[in-house]
């Protein structure tokens, strides 16, 4: 669109230039904190709003009864506004021009318009002051709710949520569907000042009208208190136990939060809308949902009766910055000589095996192992929630499905990992083995996709072996013990032990080779430790003492312990 600007008339003052920036919406009204500050007769705080967007500029009443004269006619809104164009309301006249036009001190007056029949303007005064707050001018975004917030009582809340949601005819799912979630936002933000203007509803007069507002409009529109956790970088994991306990963990460590929500209905809500536009249902028939939002971030969702403390959320989000091997070095995760032996078992396509408990990073790990993957490799990822983010070009994403409604079209990962086999991939990263999928991934790495990569549960390297064993037999094939020990030992070359601190330190307390099978036990031989500090244990690993001359041979002192070193 051309650029416009407004022309602004008042009274006797000379005519000012009022420039419109695009994308950009400006309120008018009496309120102090109006873009458009005018004053007459029936004027309310925040009575009309401009929105300038690709097609134009728009004027349209939000709370004021007293309509809009545009050129000569009452309106309720009007747009795309044309040059020429002339705007009244109460004691101010605009004119629509060019944005290039004459300076103010050569431009003419502006006509004056014809009284509209019933509206008579006021000398120019402020507008009369009442007892609510001024609202916000609709440019400014929402203060965050935070726990430093000003705790707001729930029945406030509760009252508001039923006012908003009775005019906004929010009880109706279609609305919520077919309405964007911005829009919807700002209708809710409009009604619940409209509903403090019109005095059905007043806010204490120890509080701030901002903040009361940004805080129904998130509980009925958006995610609630926990909207403010969400935009913060430093939480890494949200968990709502019922509607008034709310902790986050940051750097590791768990903490609570001085925030909650209104009531179990308005939590109840909140998991609707959050999993609602991912194609699943949070009801009796179905009280638990394990999904993927749209950010990336893993949410788990459990109902009563399930959960008997009523309903539980968590969220487990994810950093948008990429992490490599040198990173974690930085972070103390691991020192120098095991990120260059890492990078080694990378690069000579040894199959990695990256275990530890929950939330001890090992999709972290993981994603910075992939980093040292060749750009001419073809990879297929296959995850539950897909978690990793990998840099190269030639990568092929597979997520597994849950059932449906109708509890069918489910698709396994292990379903996923056959049809991966039929794709070409030079290398296979699985998410996590959690079941029967351990069977066809160990079948892979034994028939030429050397240097695949994946995680499990275990909390040292030999219960880890100990669960792949245990997941090859949920895949239902009847099976020896002894053949299934073989097929790992052939297929695993390096576990990789994770570990979490109660500091919220998480560290790699071993790297472990596979050595190998001697009667009906797997072989296993440390090759680092982390025992008050990280430290090779002076085993060289197999694959460079019996494999082929490596080409640049590799530094022994990268298996030489730090006693011997010094």
């Amino acid at each position: 669109m051309n650029r416009l600007e407004l022309l602004q008339h008042r009274g006797r003052e000379h005519p000012t230039p009022v420039i419109l920036d695009p994308g950009r919406r400006y309120t008018i009204g009496g309120g102090r904190r109006c873009d458009l500050r005018i004053a007459g007769e029936g004027i309310a705080r925040r009575h009309a709003e401009l929105r300038v967007d690709t097609d134009g500029v728009h004027i349209r009443l939000l709370a004021g009864r007293r309509e809009i004269d545009f050129n000569g006619e009452p309106v309720r809104q009007a747009g795309p506004l044309a040059v020429g164009d002339a705007l009244r309301l109460g004691d101010t006249c605009w004119q629509v021009r060019p944005a290039d036009a004459a300076d103010v001190a050569d431009a003419p007056d502006v006509p004056q318009l014809p009284d509209t029949p019933g509206i008579t303007d006021t000398p120019e005064t402020p507008a009369p002051s009442a007892p609510e707050p001024d609202p916000p001018p609709a440019a400014t975004p929402e203060p965050p709710v935070t726990a430093a917030t000003p705790r707001i009582a729930p029945e406030l809340v509760r009252r508001f949520q039923e006012r908003i949601s009775q005019r906004l005819d929010l009880y109706r799912r279609d609305i919520l569907q077919t309405l964007s979630a911005q829009r919807l936002r700002d209708e809710a933000r409009t009604t619940a000042w409209q509903l403090i203007e019109e005095g059905e509803l007043s806010i204490p007069d120890d509080l701030d009208g901002d903040t009361v507002v940004a805080a129904v409009v998130a509980e009925t529109v958006g995610l609630g208190p926990i909207e403010s956790l969400m935009a913060d970088a430093t939480v890494s994991e949200i968990m709502v136990n019922g509607p008034a306990s709310i902790y986050v963990e940051r750097q590791g460590r768990l903490q609570k939060t001085a925030l909650a929500f209104s009531s179990a209905a308005s939590l109840d809500s909140v998991l609707d809308r959050i999993v609602s536009p991912l194609g699943r249902r949070l009801d009796e028939g179905s009280p638990l949902v394990d999904a993927r939002l749209p950010d990336g971030s893993r949410v788990n969702a459990i109902i009563p009766p399930l959960a008997l403390n009523g309903a539980t959320l968590t969220i487990r989000r994810f950093s948008d910055t990429r992490i490599g091997i040198d990173d974690l070095v930085g972070f103390g995760a691991l020192d120098a000589t095991m990120a260059a032996f890492l990078r080694l078992c990378v690069h000579r396509r040894r199959n990695i095996l990256i275990a530890g408990g929950t939330g001890t990073g090992k999709t972290t790990v993981l994603n910075a192992l992939s980093e040292e993957i060749d750009e001419s490799e073809r990879i297929v990822t296959i995850e539950d929630s897909a978690e990793l983010r990998l840099q190269q070009d030639h990568v092929v994403a597979l997520e597994s499905r849950p059932p449906n409604i109708e509890g069918s079209g489910a698709i396994s990962i292990r379903e996923l990992v056959r049809n991966a086999l039929r794709m070409r991939p030079d290398r296979i990263l699985v998410g996590e083995c959690r079941g029967g999928e351990a069977l066809d991934m160990l079948q892979a790495m034994n028939t030429g996709h050397d240097g695949s990569l994946t995680t499990a549960h275990a909390n040292t390297p030999r219960d880890a072996l100990a669960r792949l064993e245990v997941m090859t037999l949920m895949a239902g094939m009847d099976l020896p013990a002894r053949a299934i020990r073989d097929q790992i030992a052939a297929a695993i070359d390096i576990i990789v032990q994770l570990t979490r601190f109660g500091d919220g330190a998480r560290r790699i307390t071993a790297i472990t080779e596979v050595a190998g099978m001697e009667g009906e036990r797997i072989l296993l031989t440390d090759l680092y430790r982390y025992d008050d500090g990280f430290s090779a244990t002076g085993q060289r690993p197999a694959f460079i003492e019996q494999g082929p001359a490596l080409d640049p041979p590799v530094d022994p002192g990268l298996f030489r312990p730090a006693a011997a070193a010094t």
